[in-house]
């Protein structure tokens, strides 16, 4: 018996190009046509695309955004950190302050990107179950 699925993908069988994906992805969009989001709320997937019906509602981002958003900001801002301390000591409030304000700023920005361009991947490389909408 085969397990064949209703809708096929267009692009299936070919290539799909990973960097365009991840690219469209990091600006929130969908990874197959670039148009309309692929977030409906901040970290919400929407269920699949307005424009050219890819659907979306069954990937599997999982804790992979939260766990490169702390890795490139804990990377971005720990040398930072270090180079504010040795060349200017701050006061300890202030340091405090600026770098906790920085890290929640930055963690904010990369977070729905990131997962977008987790989704963009996925896409591109065929995992998680990605198909049509009619």
């Amino acid at each position: 018996m085969s397990l064949a699925l209703s809708h096929t993908d267009p692009t299936e069988g070919s290539e799909r190009p990973r960097w365009t994906a991840l690219m469209r992805g990091w600006r929130r969009k969908c990874p197959r046509c670039g148009q309309a989001p692929v977030l409906k709320s901040y970290l919400k997937v929407a269920d699949s695309c307005t424009s050219c019906g890819l659907e979306y509602h069954h990937h599997r981002a999982d804790d992979g955004p939260a766990y490169l958003t702390i890795l490139f900001v804990g990377h971005l801002m720990a040398p930072l950190l270090h180079v504010v301390f040795v060349h200017w000591r701050p006061e300890p409030f202030t340091l405090f302050t600026t770098f906790s304000v920085g890290c929640v700023a930055l963690s904010l920005y990369l977070l729905p990107r990131l997962k977008g361009a987790l989704i963009g991947f996925q896409w591109a490389r065929g995992m998680g179950g990605f198909g049509t909408a009619g």
